[in-house]
């Protein structure tokens, strides 16, 4: 963990030589919001009912699996659920993409690239997204849209907020950034339409959510369903030691783990050195998207670990319902 997340989630004297950072960010952030409240900066509101599911603080919570949990929920009610993002990481350069099925993770991103393989659902990227939006909106394949993050993202009016939050990791030292990991403050959750808590244990008013693993999936022909070599986990993402222990409570037991950088970029090199010693790959989904070009040695044993959002079917309802109020004839 570097120390700045050290600094976040356990605490020491850092957090309080960056207080004062905080207190400057606190008040642009303040300040901007009151902006787009007052009409001095422009909010683009279309004419779709716009979904957020974003989180208050950095990093990642679970927030993808929320999407792809909700674009299965809108198909069930006969909806035509479309998905933005910025795409973080990608490399595309026009101002609107639209993620085609032959799209490269490096080009779009991990988590458009996710959404669109396992969803078929239309992914619209752009750097602003209000861009992306109007875009999917205007294209008229769409009656709701969801946007994986952007919650801070006051440029795109919205008609329902959720708000993922890491159960475990909670909110760390409760400061903003730098000196702690909010991007704004606790009271921000009291203006959502609904706060969802993966893992840990949910607090009042928040909606658990678990996620739920399904078999390993081979990533090369003719490999058994499950490892027959000693297993090192691989994640790139957010907190990786969640996938390290999902692993091992499916009955999986790790000769080694090795946690990457949420977001980073993957070749042969990175695996290089666990294939040579004869262990089996085992990574999440997101980071099997970023493999699709990788030349696997020949006897490659590759897995990768697909995980569902479980929620409850009262979150369903609460969300269905204010769905509704946004959706004419629904």
């Amino acid at each position: 963990m570097r120390l700045i997340e050290r600094t976040w989630y356990q605490g020491g004297a850092l957090q309080w030589l960056l207080w004062p950072l905080s207190i400057l960010f606190s008040g642009i952030a303040l300040l901007r919001r009151i902006s787009f409240g007052l009409g001095l900066l422009k909010s683009t509101r279309v004419s779709v009912p716009v979904v957020v599911v974003g989180n208050i603080g950095v990093g990642g919570a679970g927030k993808t699996p929320t999407v792809l949990a909700l674009i299965k929920h809108c198909k069930g009610l006969g909806l035509r659920p479309g998905v933005i993002s910025r795409g973080y990481g990608g490399s595309y350069d026009s101002k609107v993409h639209w993620v085609q099925d032959n799209d490269s993770a490096e080009l779009v991103g991990d988590e458009p690239k996710l959404i669109q393989r396992r969803s078929g659902v239309p992914v619209v990227l752009a750097k602003a997204r209000a861009d992306a939006a109007q875009a999917l909106a205007d294209g008229g394949q769409v009656d709701v849209i969801l946007t994986d993050d952007g919650l801070q993202h006051y440029a795109l009016a919205r008609d329902i907020e959720l708000v993922v939050v890491d159960g475990v990791r909670r909110f760390g030292n409760g400061l903003r950034l730098p000196a702690g990991p909010l991007r704004e403050g606790l009271a921000r959750l009291k203006e959502v339409d609904a706060i969802i808590c993966n893992g840990g244990t949910a607090q009042p008013n928040e909606f658990q959510m678990r996620l739920v693993p399904s078999p390993l999936q081979p990533m090369l022909d003719s490999l058994p369903d499950k490892p027959t070599a000693p297993i090192a986990a691989f994640a790139a993402i957010a907190n990786p030691q969640r996938f390290f222990d999902t692993l091992e409570a499916q009955g999986f037991s790790l000769s080694e783990s090795q946690g990457l950088k949420d977001h980073q970029s993957l070749d042969l090199d990175v695996f290089q050195s666990a294939l040579d010693r004869g262990l089996a790959i085992v990574m999440t989904e997101k980071d099997a998207v970023k493999c699709d070009q990788i030349d696997w040695p020949q006897g490659a044993q590759v897995y990768f670990l697909p995980v569902d959002a479980e929620l409850p079917q009262q979150f369903f309802q609460r969300f269905e319902q204010k769905l509704r109020k946004h959706i004419d004839g629904f």
